[in-house]
């Protein structure tokens, strides 16, 4: 018996902190950064905290180098050189494994062995797929969409045109899905948007975030939406 009165056709799972504490990939990135800036002179720890302080303020905001590069001191000419190679740097990072959630991976092969599951996330579509590959959870998904491969930044989840993707290519009606995530500006919006029910874990950055827009369901982790999609 699952928790919805009429279960699901199918589900759509978050990556960035539904899967995968996004602070490993943050922390890995902004070390890159900082020896990408020590081959041009600065000081790699130094910098490496600028990029990560900047990175806890808000992980999706634009200009994080250039932030990170005025709190470190550079004046603006001089940050125009350093920026391109140091975004390079970041654009690029490559982690060799990220590790999932305790209990994510059983959770996902849980759910995956029950309902079709696409991965539906935003960002740089080359950084989402090292993500997940660095996971090792890709092989769980029967379908992945990278909302930036559709169009863009202005794609981005709450836009719904990446969840209708996610439909239209398991063929079945928005309605009839279930959206797990952590973000409620973000999954539980999208989801709210097309009329699919939505699962919100609390982990990540935006663990203590208001339920705005509420989800149908609250839930600690993947683990406990695994249990009440009956997974």
């Amino acid at each position: 018996m699952t928790f919805f009165e009429k279960p699901p056709l199918a589900v759509v799972v978050d990556l960035d902190d539904t899967l995968y504490p996004q602070s490993t990939y943050l922390y890995g990135a902004s070390r890159a950064v900082g020896r990408a800036g020590a081959a041009a002179g600065l000081d790699q720890v130094r910098l490496s905290r600028a990029v990560r302080r900047q990175l806890v303020a808000g992980s999706d905001r634009g200009g994080t180098i250039d932030r990170a590069l005025a709190a470190y001191g550079i004046g603006p000419d001089l940050a125009a050189e350093l920026i391109p190679t140091l975004v390079a740097a970041f654009t690029t990072y490559r982690p060799r494994r990220l590790p999932s959630y305790p209990g994510a991976r059983d959770a996902l092969a849980a759910i995956s062995a029950r309902y079709p599951v696409a991965c539906l996330t935003d960002g740089n579509p080359a950084i989402q797929r090292a993500k997940l590959a660095a996971t090792g959870l890709a092989d769980a998904f029967a379908t992945i969409v990278i909302t930036d491969e559709l169009g863009g930044r202005t794609l981005r989840k709450p836009h719904p045109e990446g969840l209708r993707q996610v439909a239209e290519t398991l063929g079945v009606h928005p309605s009839d899905l279930v959206v797990i995530g952590d973000r409620p500006g973000k999954d539980m919006a999208v989801a709210a948007a097309l009329g699919a029910r939505s699962i919100r874990v609390r982990t990540g950055e935006y663990a203590d975030a208001p339920d705005a827009p509420p989800a149908t369901a609250c839930v600690p982790d993947l683990t406990a939406a695994a249990a009440l999609l009956g997974a």
